[in-house]
């Protein structure tokens, strides 16, 4: 029986990340093949959801690297685990089981071109570190393996690409006036998911949205959905400027099971991204049925396909054309609500978190070998 480790750090109350609905699904797959799992966190950790055979086990959080490096190790051991898996770029560098990391993007070490030459030099080093320590790399896309080739220096025969796990609640479901409400959403509106990082590219789509025709500005609600309190003001501020504070809602962290119906009930889902190593938004809107425009850069082209209008994300011009197109031609809009379903299809927890739970079958038994991503 495997015993499978994960690092849960990501499951945050009241948060909601990419890296947390991978861990997530995982953990549902796992539960679902009867393994036990055990989920090591610090204080702030929580599962949020009930799985049979998945349990959370709270470490000492006094020190991120002592967390890392010492105290987890050593609770692995205890636990007898078979294999750990870490969302992240890193893990224990001397662990009684094999490791697999899963390198989402490297972001934490670039960000957008700003260079800090120390601290960049400081995270090469040791993701490199990491990286060669693990016995195998999860890579959620192309784009996202090649960039850890070319940066970390790391042989591609060693990263193996799974997207990530779409979950199975993302579906169309009819969207009420009870969630509008909570929310402060009218119809028709525009949607968007995520963060307010600068990387998400969020004030040229208001920029974008401000752009459009008289009649649509006044028809449609711009939702920017997210919990992001540090970046929102800035966001706030332009709306005023751009005198778009009445047609562009703030409605915070939208409750997990709301963010479907939500999806569902969008004219349009956009993401504007200037960086992605994967954009499961885009993702979670199609399998619910919303017509996609997305960001011509990065990981987005290759996971929505030809489901998706993409647009140059620096062209504000480029993304109010899309937007236009979307919204005042219907057919257009019902034929990227077909591509986008069956798209989505293509990411079931079958293929995605299956084969992640095949890697770490292969690595605690042993019988990994680095081979190339066909």
């Amino acid at each position: 029986m495997i015993r499978l480790g994960v690092d849960g750090r990501e499951l945050v109350t009241g948060a909601r990340t990419g890296i947390g609905r991978y861990v997530i699904e995982v953990l549902r797959a796992a539960s679902q093949k009867g393994w036990p799992c055990t989920v090591y966190g610090d204080r702030s950790t929580s599962l949020g959801v009930t799985l049979p055979g998945v349990a959370l086990r709270v470490l000492d959080p006094r020190w991120t690297q002592w967390w890392d490096q010492v105290t987890l190790p050593r609770q692995l051991a205890q636990d007898n685990i078979s294999a750990f898996l870490s969302p992240y770029y890193k893990g224990p560098l001397l662990a009684p089981c094999p490791v697999v990391l899963t390198i989402h993007d490297l972001f934490f070490i670039t960000y957008l071109g700003r260079r800090r030459l120390f601290y960049d030099g400081l995270m090469v080093r040791l993701a490199r570190l990491y990286a060669a320590r693990a016995v195998a790399i999860i890579a959620d896309s192309k784009y996202s393996q090649q960039a850890i080739v070319t940066r970390l220096g790391i042989s591609a025969e060693k990263i193996t690409v799974i997207p990530v796990p779409l979950g199975n609640e993302f579906h169309e479901t009819p969207l009420t006036e009870e969630v509008k409400a909570r929310y402060g959403i009218t119809d028709p509106y525009l949607l968007y998911v995520g963060n307010f990082w600068p990387h998400k590219n969020l004030p040229r789509l208001l920029q974008a949205f401000a752009g459009l025709g008289e009649s649509l500005r006044n028809t449609f609600q711009l939702v920017l959905a997210g919990c992001d309190q540090h970046h929102r003001p800035r966001l706030q501020e332009l709306a005023r400027t751009l005198g778009l504070s009445s047609r562009i809602l703030f409605p915070g962290q939208i409750a997990d099971p709301d963010l479907p119906a939500l999806y569902t009930g969008c004219s349009l889902f956009v993401l504007p991204s200037l960086v992605e190593g994967f954009g499961l938004p885009a993702l979670e809107a199609m399998a619910c049925g919303a017509p996609v425009i997305a960001a011509n850069r990065a990981a987005i082209p290759e996971v929505v396909g030809k489901a998706a209008i993409l647009f140059d994300p620096e062209d504000v011009v480029a993304i109010t054309k899309a937007m236009t197109d979307v919204l005042t031609q219907p057919e257009l809009g019902a034929t990227l609500r077909r591509q986008g379903l069956l798209r989505s299809r293509e990411f079931s927890l079958n293929r995605t978190a299956g084969r992640v739970l095949m890697l770490l079958q292969e690595v605690s038994e042993g019988r990994h070998e680095t081979r190339r991503t066909p």
